[in-house]
């Protein structure tokens, strides 16, 4: 446990009252740091202990499927794939087989770590003014989003088959059972899976098997506690636990599938060909050192591996462990570095088979001549000077002339990290965009709208974006499943939830986790403070509202918002496996 993590909230807040009004001094140490607790009104998760056996997901009932694999022999993937199926059904708002995943699995046999990209496609027929409105404008995001426009080939069901083909124990159709099952006998409707209906009424509504089933047939969002059965779901679920992958991707569902998205009030263009042709590709992960530990991730279309290995690049000359997460100056140096690694993320990221991307964004070098931009003086308190949020020029084997993008990636999604007891790791980011995806709704799940991750504008001034749509391409993601090693060892698995946002949530965990020496559970309940573009976003009821006033003061606009994430993290000791769940959403520990 932290030493500062049980320090009251009182003390925090005189502590941070008197540091503001003493103003802050560049390159202050803290060694008396008093670490924030959560929040004014959130409560803490307790940090769980295993022996061998853990995973950490976003409801009891998924975590519970998972570990029933376990119990009958199952590996690490064999746990991913029961919690997933359960994870589609109990909180469909975020993830499901509609949806798209990444996963990052370290296979202990083999010493290798194994990224695959289940990521969802843009459809053949599309082209990059898909999202063109007939005024020559991109269209509202939200006028995107709702019908089958937006609907991209879903990858989840595929990744779910190839990793089981490459990883698994148990039998395919036995990984099925403890979703089947659920789906049949009705599942206890959630505050937050309520809340999130009553948050999207009015788009759920187009589509008559969505207003079905999540509302009364008056109309009233079904409440907390009702019993809720999927029986759409479980036979869905039963034919591809007979028939594999393709009897999703080809004959009644993919049909059905087609007709939803083809029909709708804003209709698409996914078509059999799509589903028929659709691949997970394994890619090389993206690997970085930060201080002495390896840290890998999901490479493009990901964005997630990169901008954090950019941002950890540029801090990794500050000592933020003798500043501390009290220290004012910890967070605007993590500030810094994330908005112009965002500045780099919005011109070159994107699908690789379609963008060719500078080899240079992790050059050591380049990060460092990029960090001396947040490397200035302050004088009493305040930044000398702030500089302009602009993209830098990375080492690069080719020309370079892409335009910013406008992508607008919106927080649902779903992250999972599992360990097995061969010492096989699991860390799994899962998702259908934006809550409810599409909201549209076949055969019990509910399909993606994973192509507004796309920049709706395809060039700006004649310059092309490089994350534009393209048919086949892969839209661009923050999502940021993450496996970190220490000696040579997996160490930790950490990743949530939460839009472009993703990649700050996860940086700040593994810093508290690195260089503040907080267990998994303190970093994970640790206030967010985020920024990816200028404004520096502080989680709103909590202990990071007390920073405004700092960061305010060196020059930042600051703003209190609701930072939703889900992250779920396992840390392997040598004693054993120490799992922590986000007290924002309804995540669980379970362990052996």
């Amino acid at each position: 446990m932290h030493p500062f993590s049980n320090i009251g909230r009182f003390a925090f807040s005189l502590f941070v009252g008197l540091f503001i009004g003493l103003g802050i001094a560049h390159g202050q140490q803290a060694a008396d740091a008093i670490a924030p607790e959560f929040g004014k009104t959130r409560q803490s998760n307790s940090l769980v202990q295993g022996k061998s056996q853990m995973i950490a997901a976003a409801h009891p009932d998924a975590a519970k499927a998972g570990m029933a694999m376990f119990d009958k022999g199952g590996s690490a993937i064999d746990a991913m794939i029961a919690t997933q199926l359960v994870l589609g059904l109990v909180e469909p708002q975020s993830s499901g087989l509609g949806g798209g995943a990444f996963l990052v699995y370290h296979d202990a046999a083999s010493g290798k770590t194994i990224t695959l990209d289940g990521r969802e496609t843009a459809p053949l027929a599309a082209d990059e003014n898909l999202f063109i409105g007939p005024d020559g404008e991109a269209m509202k995001f939200f006028d995107a989003i709702v019908g089958g426009r937006s609907v991209g080939t879903p990858g989840t069901v595929a990744l779910l088959e190839e990793a089981h083909q490459r990883f698994g124990k148990l039998a395919w159709a036995d990984l099925f059972e403890p979703a089947i099952n659920l789906a049949n006998d009705g599942f206890a409707v959630s505050a937050r899976l309520n809340q999130s209906i009553q948050g999207s009424s009015e788009s759920l509504f187009s589509n008559e098997a969505a207003r079905a089933y999540f509302f009364s047939e008056e109309g009233v969002p079904i409440f907390e506690g009702t019993k809720l059965k999927n029986p759409a779901y479980a036979e869905t679920l039963s034919a591809i636990a007979k028939d594999g992958a393709k009897a999703f991707y080809s004959n009644e569902i993919a049909e059905d599938m087609v007709k939803v998205i083809q029909s709708s009030t804003n209709p698409g263009l996914l078509s059999l060909e799509d589903l028929a042709a659709y691949k997970v590709i394994e890619r090389e992960p993206v690997c970085f050192e930060y201080r002495t530990y390896y840290i890998c991730g999901m490479g493009p279309p990901s964005s997630g591996a990169l901008t954090l290995g950019q941002i950890f690049g540029m801090l990794e000359k500050h000592d933020l462990a003798a500043l501390g997460p009290s220290n004012a100056e910890s967070w605007r140096l993590i500030g810094e570095a994330s908005r112009l690694a965002f500045a780099d993320r919005g011109r070159y990221m994107a699908d690789t088979d379609f963008v060719k991307m500078p080899k240079g964004l992790l050059n050591k070098a380049y990060l460092d001549e990029r960090s001396k931009l947040f490397d200035l003086d302050v004088v009493d308190g305040k930044l000398l000077d702030t500089p302009a949020i602009q993209p830098g020029n990375p080492p690069s084997d080719h020309s370079l002339l892409f335009a910013d993008d406008n992508a607008l990636e919106l927080p649902s999604t779903s992250h999972f990290s599992i360990v097995d007891s061969s010492g096989n790791v699991v860390s799994m980011t899962t998702t259908i965009e934006n809550g409810f995806g599409s909201r549209q709704m076949v055969r019990g799940f509910l399909l993606n709208n994973e192509l507004t991750d796309f920049s709706f504008t395809p060039e700006i001034g004649g310059i092309p974006v490089a994350n534009r749509i393209e048919p086949g391409k892969r839209p661009r993601s923050s999502m940021a499943p993450t496996i970190v090693f220490k000696d040579g060892k997996p160490w930790a698995a950490i990743g949530s939830p939460g839009g472009s946002r993703i990649i700050g949530y996860v940086a700040k965990t593994l810093i508290a986790l690195i260089d503040w020496d907080m267990d998994v559970q303190a970093a994970i309940d640790l206030p967010h403070l985020v920024n990816r573009f200028g404004t520096y976003d502080v989680e709103e009821n909590s202990a990071a509202e007390d920073f405004a006033p700092a960061l305010a003061g060196m020059g930042y606009k600051v703003q209190s918002r609701n930072l939703n994430s889900g992250l779920h993290g396992i840390v392997i000791s040598q004693d054993g496996l120490l799992g922590g769940a986000d007290p924002r959403r309804e995540g669980v520990v379970f362990a052996k």
